[in-house]
């Protein structure tokens, strides 16, 4: 409970005592568009790293990248593909239907990928050494921990923890949004001022969102909710 208590209280203030330089994974969706653009403000270095790993979204990576370009920070897009063929059985990736429906409902774990965030943050972890960077953030949050295991408080707890002494350097792994819904988080994009048109959630990855999958309907949600209009484009 402690460590859970003091990573919230780190999370709150980018790392407490400031972090001068973050690796940030970046999917391209609301919450780490949120993410890489509140520690931009802040003033902190950031590297953002994305994935491809053969998720049928693709198209957020492309939203990741542009946002990038505009704020001039580093971005690197790792294709870790070749991975695919072992982590099946789930719907953003293998030849399984996305389901329609709210993003809390029992479907929806059809979306969950096998130990993803663990291998992405793996990665972001050596990326962070390798750039001298004290942290990685990852775009966890509330909504999250229904559904995905390595969104939840205690994965994000010991994944910091295992951090700390699998290298010579000391990284953390934070997600400074664990305890916040999209509702919450929107708002703090929206006080900035920020442009979620520039963001991608639909896990369809159409031209346009469809509107009826988890994601989608989160999305939409925090928009209702916030009294706006999501600026992207639908089919229904």
């Amino acid at each position: 409970m402690e460590e859970r208590v003091w990573l919230r209280k780190m999370a709150l203030t980018w790392g407490g005592v400031m972090s001068q330089k973050v690796v940030v994974i970046y999917s391209g969706g609301m919450d780490s568009f949120t993410i890489v653009n509140e520690a931009v403000q802040s003033g902190i270095q950031v590297y953002a790293l994305s994935f491809n790993y053969g998720q049928k979204h693709s198209k957020e990576l492309h939203y990741a990248q542009k946002v990038c370009d505009e704020l001039a920070i580093p971005h690197k897009v790792v294709d870790i593909t070749a991975i695919h063929q072992l982590l099946l059985g789930s719907s953003l990736t293998d030849d399984i239907e996305i389901p329609d429906g709210h993003y809390e409902e029992e479907s929806m774990k059809s979306t969950v990928v096998p130990n993803r965030n663990m291998i992405m943050l793996s990665l972001a972890i050596g990326y962070a050494v390798s750039v001298g960077a004290e942290a990685v953030y990852y775009g966890a949050h509330g909504g999250d921990h229904a559904i995905y295991p390595d969104c939840r408080p205690e994965f994000v707890e010991k994944m910091s923890a295992v951090s700390k002494v699998a290298n010579y350097e000391e990284i953390s792994v934070f997600a400074p949004f664990i305890d916040l819904t999209k509702i919450e988080i929107l708002a703090k994009g929206l006080a900035m001022n920020l442009d979620y048109s520039k963001s991608w959630t639909c896990y369809k990855g159409r031209e346009k969102a469809c509107g009826k999958c988890g994601a989608c309907q989160e999305r939409l949600e925090a928009f209702a909710e916030n009294g706006l209009m999501d600026p992207l484009p639908y089919e229904v």
